[in-house]
């Protein structure tokens, strides 16, 4: 019989299926809508409550500060996955199975600007990684997982 040790932290090996690559992409799309209505709101609040236009710094600001709380909300508040990853079945987590730190959230999220330079290849690098990890994952050290189990799997020991 297999026995927990007294510090009843599990030392076996869990397994996850990986996200396509298709599954991912859907996910982004779903998430970039609902990013582009979510700052399209801030920005008419801003500019509400601002004497003029919203000046470019500020614009910049709330472009780069809005996606980034986005992500990190969805990634550490709401088990890894935001509307898109849920609509698809689909979460983040951490290299060794846990799930994501407030530290790696945001390096994620400023991961994906690392993953749109040059034309995309860091998303695209998905296709040839053994594991389907795209530049921000790396950077983060996560996977995206499905929820329910399929063909492609990842072992993760503790």
């Amino acid at each position: 019989m297999d026995e927990k040790p007294k510090n009843d932290q599990w030392q076996g090996t869990e397994v996850y299926e990986l996200a396509g690559f298709v599954q991912r992409l859907a996910a982004t799309i779903i998430d970039s809508f609902l990013l582009v209505l979510l700052l399209t709101i801030v920005m008419l609040l801003v500019a509400a409550f601002s004497d003029a236009n919203v000046p470019g710094q500020m614009a910049q600001f709330v472009g780069l500060a809005v996606p980034v709380a986005y992500h990190w909300y969805f990634w550490t508040r709401r088990d890894g996955q935001t509307p898109g990853k849920f609509a698809l079945g689909i979460r983040v987590v951490k290299m060794d199975g846990t799930a994501l730190s407030d530290t790696d959230a945001v390096i994620r999220a400023i991961g994906y600007n690392v993953s749109a330079l040059l034309f995309g290849v860091g998303f695209l690098w998905a296709l040839l990684d053994r594991n389907s990890q795209t530049w921000h994952d790396k950077l983060a050290r996560t996977y995206v997982v499905r929820n329910d189990r399929q063909r492609r799997i990842v072992e993760i020991t503790k």
